[in-house]
């Protein structure tokens, strides 16, 4: 468990180290000397979780969805939770940033940025189809277009919050465009059930934290229970 540990972090310490190389020198200049030098590892650790430079950009670009959120009783809250947590996390995880703007990067030629899209536009086709199964869609709704024009806008409008005022209201403008995006989509019934407010990605960020937080007390628990039982058994049994 404690070698799972040990490369676990290490992983997120090249991602990391990565990120912030990507985003200060663009794709194309970074180097792999430069992300080692950052992360403070070896060669060999890097490659033994990542096997190019490029699989180093598809792990930043996974992070944009490396967290999972609680369910709700409707997937189109789902949905919106997803939207505004990542919002969030823009604002507050350098990580997620890197991700969005790696994906961003037209400069990146020799990167193929089409997973970071596919990844998230998938995310959402899935949570639009279990949405319509359950009834939660209008009848006219593509599931496959309105998912890629959601995360078409989306990255609109967190470009511009970027540009005028480095994302500071980024939560309220996605709010924004949920209130006109939503409408078009929705049965009215559940329209008026969804929590489409700024402060609800700090709430569900909090439940996640909150559940974590139990999980990990839970996993130390059990730990101190095997260690109890492996000290008390006879040397000789």
């Amino acid at each position: 468990m404690a070698r799972q540990e040990r490369a676990i972090r290490t992983r997120r310490t090249i991602l990391e180290a990565a990120a912030a190389v990507f985003d200060e020198r663009g794709y194309t200049s970074a180097t792999i000397g430069e992300i080692l030098q950052r992360a403070g590892v070896t060669k060999g650790a890097l490659y033994f979780h990542f096997g190019s430079k490029e699989e180093l950009a598809v792990g930043v670009f996974e992070e944009q969805l490396a967290i999972t959120l609680p369910p709700q009783s409707s997937k189109l809250q789902e949905l919106v939770d997803s939207g505004l947590v990542m919002a969030r996390r823009l604002r507050s995880e350098p990580l997620v940033r890197a991700s969005v703007g790696l994906a961003l990067d037209q400069g990146a030629m020799d990167l193929d940025r089409t997973p970071a899209f596919r990844m998230w536009i998938d995310q959402n086709v899935q949570l639009l189809t279990e949405a319509k199964t359950r009834g939660e869609l209008l009848q006219h709704v593509d599931v496959a277009e309105t998912a890629e024009l959601l995360v078409g806008s989306f990255s609109g409008v967190q470009l511009l919050s970027q540009l005028r005022c480095q994302r500071q209201d980024l939560e309220r403008r996605i709010v924004v465009l949920f209130e006109h995006f939503l409408p078009s989509i929705t049965v009215p019934a559940v329209l008026a059930r969804l929590d489409i407010s700024v402060d609800r990605a700090e709430r569900v960020l909090a439940r996640v934290r909150t559940e974590r937080e139990q999980e990990e007390q839970g996993e130390q628990g059990e730990d101190d229970v095997a260690a109890a039982v492996e000290t008390s058994v006879p040397s000789g049994a």
